[in-house]
């Protein structure tokens, strides 16, 4: 409710006489005669959205901005897995003592079975790739039905980042030149595990293509939940099976995080980009266009 006295008529309307206030009422705006607006309150008490606490919007409207991820969620998705995977690489090419360690959780976790195969099986190019591909062709049909600019984007870059893990990952094994388990042939090249980064990136990005065209939380839970027991099955397998060392699979671990987080914030910049041009292309009329 409005504290201050509405107006009832005109200034050349006669009134029998000011209108007067309730006990125990206040004005809401004591000094707006003075031009400061500053809102008050009876009580001395600041009011609830102060103006001078509201977060300017973008340009420096006022409003408030969409909520983006902090810098620790920043830190955790792309500076901790990269720096995590510049370590592991360095101890695999110094001959570190994480490697002994390595070595140990690797005889106690390698036993091959039938499992561990099927398993490993998952982070191969022809089983990872074509469900990434049924999942962009999925959301790219979804959106362009929509009518929206730039459908095809979040796919084509899908499609980019898979191509980005060859890319990375063969020149570090040429770097690196790690012999493998002593449950795999004499040869060189297992770090990191390519197997593992490519179902990391491909079922990962599969589930970002899906997750904004299921309307449910437990629809949305249940893909991020798949996509992580694919990439977690993939890993344990590798290990279990004794094709991959712990330590490759901990290093592609954390170069897909590095990928995953490069998509979302890509992916992201490039819808707020669309947005704006429609906005603008729109013609929507600024707030400084007031009658004069």
């Amino acid at each position: 409710m409005r504290d201050t006295p509405r107006s009832q008529g005109s200034a050349g309307e006669s009134r029998p006489g000011p209108p007067q206030l309730r006990p125990g009422r206040a004005l809401a705006h004591t000094h707006g005669a003075s031009g400061s607006g500053s809102p008050h309150r009876s009580d001395g008490r600041s009011p609830q959205t102060p103006r001078g606490a509201r977060r300017s919007g973008p340009f420096g409207r006022p409003g408030t901005t969409p909520p983006v991820p902090g810098r620790p969620t920043f830190f955790l998705l792309l500076v901790l897995p990269a720096v995590l995977f510049g370590l592991t690489t360095w101890q695999v090419v110094a001959d570190g003592p994480l490697l002994r360690l390595d070595a140990r959780v690797s005889r106690a976790l390698a036993e091959p079975d039938r499992a561990g195969e099927l398993l490993s099986d998952l982070g191969g190019v022809a089983v990872a790739v074509p469900v990434l591909a049924l999942a962009a062709a999925y959301a790219a049909r979804r959106a362009r039905s929509t009518g929206a600019a730039g459908w095809w984007r979040p796919a084509v870059a899908a499609g980019l980042l898979m191509a980005l893990v060859p890319a990375i990952v063969v020149p570090v094994k040429e770097l690196t030149d790690r012999p493998g388990t002593p449950l795999v042939p004499p040869a060189t090249g297992y770090f990191p595990s390519g197997h593992t980064a490519t179902a990391a990136v491909a079922y990962g990005t599969a589930a970002l293509l899906l997750l904004p065209w299921l309307p449910r939380r437990r629809d949305r839970r249940t893909a991020t939940a798949v996509a992580a027991a694919l990439v977690l099955g993939t890993s344990y397998g590798l290990v279990r099976r004794g094709y991959h060392w712990p330590l490759d699979v901990l290093a592609s671990w954390c170069l897909g995080a590095v990928l995953l987080t490069l998509y979302v914030l890509c992916t992201g910049r490039a819808a707020a980009v669309s947005r704006s041009s429609r906005r603008r292309s729109a013609g929507t009329p600024s707030s400084r266009n007031g009658p004069s």
